[in-house]
């Protein structure tokens, strides 16, 4: 697993986790902190990403909810990453903490779907075209500008790192075509895509209206984030927050979309050819 998942993010992972267990098992708080010798509230604290238990705290708990020995194994080795300092510091005051704790997660992970019907993934993004971006933006003063576009360039670090994260991006057609700053801007944005299309951790599909219906039909942006050490989560925005869907079958089934989409959107090396077809429209 990456080197760059913040505190925050790994307490929230373990946390879910330690509260589906319990679900399952039918055990209530009290219960669960009965059996390790601590308040109902600490239990709480656990579940919600407030407090990060010890790894005998955690072990006590999944055994009392009768995990297996290799469950028990894997959720006390997110513990030995804890004392990981945050890289999100020096932005905590321009993002929200529901986006912090996404790029927290974005670190821990060892893959990412991501579908953007509308605009570009800030993950391939370059700084020029952020910054295009950003300032178009209502939501991000303009005094913060400059610190978000460098948040999202260094966010963007991670596809390069000697163990990157595999990046699978699925984006309309319309995304491509929005303008976005100067035609160089844009330009510039597409030989970026290109060639980060070129990277094995990479692959980069293109959904034009003519490719066909397919499942994400009714839906908007949605990322599917998985993990060695945790199970998958998928990601979904909206203007002033996210949902993080946790239940197994719902983020299975934001898989199942995800597959739709890279069975119906143009294959990688299409999509490639695509992009450089609208470089000489530009």
């Amino acid at each position: 697993m990456a080197g760059r998942g913040d505190p925050s993010a790994l307490r929230w992972l373990i946390g879910v986790e330690l509260a589906r267990y319990r679900k399952r098992a039918g055990q209530t708080l009290a219960n669960a902190a009965k059996a390790i010798g601590c308040s109902t509230s600490l239990v709480g604290h656990f579940e919600k990403g407030m407090y990060f238990p010890q790894p005998e705290q955690i072990a006590g708990l999944l055994e009392f909810y009768g995990a297996p020995a290799w469950e028990v194994d894997r959720l006390t080795s997110l513990c030995g990453r804890a004392d990981q300092r945050s890289w999100l510091a020096p932005w905590i005051d321009v993002i929200p903490d529901w986006l912090s704790t996404f790029v927290g997660l974005e670190g821990l992970a060892e893959s990412e779907f991501a579908y953007q019907p509308m605009v570009l993934p800030g993950l391939v993004q370059t700084e020029d075209y952020a910054q295009a971006l950003t300032s178009a933006s209502g939501f991000v003063g303009q005094n913060h500008n400059e610190r978000f576009v460098s948040f999202r360039i260094a966010r963007a670090r991670r596809l390069t790192e000697s163990e990157p994260l595999k990046l699978h991006v699925v984006v309309g057609e319309s995304a491509l075509r929005l303008a976005v700053g100067t035609p160089e801007c844009r330009l510039a944005q597409y030989e970026h895509l290109i060639e980060l299309a070129q990277r094995p951790s990479i692959t980069f599909q293109v959904l034009r209206p003519e490719c066909g219906p397919h499942d994400a039909g009714g839906t908007g942006q949605f990322l599917v984030l998985t993990f060695a050490e945790a199970r998958p989560v998928a990601y979904l925005e909206h203007l002033d927050g996210a949902i993080y869907v946790q239940d197994p079958d719902d983020v299975r089934t934001y898989t199942l979309v995800a597959e739709s989409l890279q069975h119906v959107a143009l294959e990688p090396a299409k999509s490639v050819e695509f992009v450089k077809a609208l470089m000489s429209e530009t």
